[in-house]
């Protein structure tokens, strides 16, 4: 692994390294559809503004991707880093010395 990868894993990690954020992510990632806060709120003893505060935390990292849509944003799965992720944590690389 490069350091350009390091430091993109390592925002990927910070990003789910919240139990909110890791959650969150989980149920989005399962959905075959954009969700939206709304369809989140259920799932949470939190208010709306702080899951989306946490949903910004993971777009930044580039985990997930947004489109609002009238009063709503909605949100999905970026497959690509779903994909690096899965293949980051099945891999020896990260766990073999230099």
């Amino acid at each position: 692994m490069d350091s350009a990868d390091a430091v993109g894993f390592a925002k990927v990690f910070k990003a789910l390294g919240d139990p909110v954020r890791l959650q969150l992510y989980s149920l989005i990632a399962s959905r075959d559809e954009p969700v939206c806060v709304c369809d989140l709120l259920a799932s949470f003893e939190l208010t709306a503004p702080t899951i989306s505060h946490h949903l910004k935390s993971l777009r930044i990292a580039g985990l997930i991707d947004s489109e609002r849509r009238g009063t709503w944003v909605y949100y999905w799965p970026v497959d690509e880093a779903r994909q690096r992720v899965a293949s980051l944590l099945g891999s020896r690389e990260v766990l073999s010395a230099p």
